[in-house]
């Protein structure tokens, strides 16, 4: 539950949140490096946590990170101040800075924007000449044009935030994260702090249209943002933002070649791209997990949490849950309902998911009318990560044809 490399084997992921589900749902975990933690593994003990966040908080241990990287931000006061590790009123007035940002009506104002978008990084696709790796060529530049275009950053720093994120996500990935010292992992935090402190600045000094200024210039109770607190939110917007969509695109569309009955039936049946959607969504869920720490004794399937005790929040089992999901080890595009978790429940459900699921159907609308093809060329990659991540390469072979061509 602990150990990121578990999270890049699907199949040892699943058979041990499987034999959990079976034999232990609710179970005291003790990982070596790590503070002890409760693994929660059923959706409707997921769901009865998510609907008592005044029983359940996020604060103080909301990220499952290692005993002493806990110690060494604790000790340099170096640790984001985001909506998943805020409760109660605080929660509910920063969220509301970014609300109107996200909500449908905001998103159907970006809806011809992201179309657009969609079919330039479609069209990219066919520059690699049949032949790419889907995720660094491909998903992971589409939703993070799409997210900082909506902050109003310049184009020309997106590569480094591009890297700043994978190295903030994928600390624990050989090849994705800077090094696996503390130290390693502040330096990248620092990096982001640096950059968005003085975009705070200048959106304070000149501001705009855009929803760097609204976070930059928002007051909570009179008061602006500290400067800590502004750029923590930017990073929350700008690297989960991108991230878990990205994953999903890419997880979504191995999903499809691994099963190409799914991949006909949806070609000849666009309508289903909706529920499709969903199922990409639940089958790659990007977030592996958030932790909750109980104020009072609480009982759940038999078992007496502590007050103070964490528990982990296990996305990827709860929506593989057999008893909720029918055959919850299909992939199937036109599942209906799809209750599933990946962007939470309650005060806390994902505050992008409109926009994730707007992105990720954006992209296969434009992609599957053109696609002859396709088939993996080379043995896919999942990310060494215990919180946010999913494919780090996915090289496949397709023939695509020609469509109309966008520019910005």
């Amino acid at each position: 539950m602990a150990d990121p490399t578990t999270y890049a084997d699907d199949s040892r992921l699943h058979d041990a949140l499987a034999l959990l589900r079976r034999e232990a749902p609710v179970h005291w975990v003790e990982a070596p490096g790590f503070r002890p933690f409760w693994a929660i593994t059923r959706h409707a003990d997921v769901m009865e946590i998510e609907r008592q966040p005044e029983l359940f908080l996020n604060a103080p241990r909301s990220v499952l990170v290692p005993s002493a990287m806990e110690r060494w931000i604790a000790e340099h006061g170096t640790n984001f101040h985001t909506l998943e590790s805020m409760d109660g009123t605080e929660h509910r007035m920063v969220r509301g800075i970014g609300a109107d940002w996200f909500n449908p009506r905001a998103m159907r104002r970006m809806d011809g924007r992201v179309t657009e978008l969609a079919k330039r990084y479609v069209d990219r696709m066919l520059s690699f000449d049949g032949e790419c790796d889907f995720v660094t060529d491909i998903a992971v530049h589409f939703p993070l044009y799409v997210i900082l275009s909506l902050l109003g950053l310049p184009e020309s720093d997106f590569p480094r935030l591009l890297s700043l994120t994978q190295e903030l996500f994928g600390n624990a990935d050989a090849e994705s994260g800077r090094g696996r010292d503390p130290q390693d992992f502040i330096a990248v935090q620092q990096d982001l702090f640096g950059y968005f402190n003085r975009l705070t600045a200048d959106r304070r000094a000149t501001p705009t249209e855009d929803l760097a200024s609204a976070i930059a210039n928002a007051r909570v109770n009179g008061e602006y943002l500290s400067d800590f607190d502004a750029a923590s939110y930017y990073i929350l917007i700008a690297t989960a933002g991108h991230d878990t969509t990205s994953a999903t695109i890419a997880g979504g569309l191995q999903a499809l070649m691994e099963n190409p009955g799914q991949l006909e039936r949806l070609k000849a049946d666009p309508g289903l791209l909706p529920s499709a959607v969903d199922e990409m969504v639940r089958w790659v869920t990007p977030i592996k997990c958030f932790l909750r720490t109980a104020v009072e004794d609480y009982e759940l399937r038999g078992v007496t949490i502590r007050k103070g005790d964490a528990l982990l929040l296990s996305y990827p089992s709860a929506n593989r849950d057999e008893d909720l999901f029918d055959d919850p080890f299909l992939f199937d595009v036109a599942r209906t309902p799809n209750r599933h978790l990946a962007f939470g429940f309650g005060v806390h459900y994902c505050l992008g998911a409109v926009l994730a699921k707007m992105e990720t159907n954006a992209f296969f609308a434009e992609l599957l009318p053109r696609l002859d093809s396709i088939e993996a060329a080379g043995a896919p990659e999942l990310s060494a990560t215990n919180f946010i991540g999913g494919l780090k390469h996915l090289p496949i072979r397709y023939k695509l044809r020609p469509g109309g061509s966008t520019s910005s």
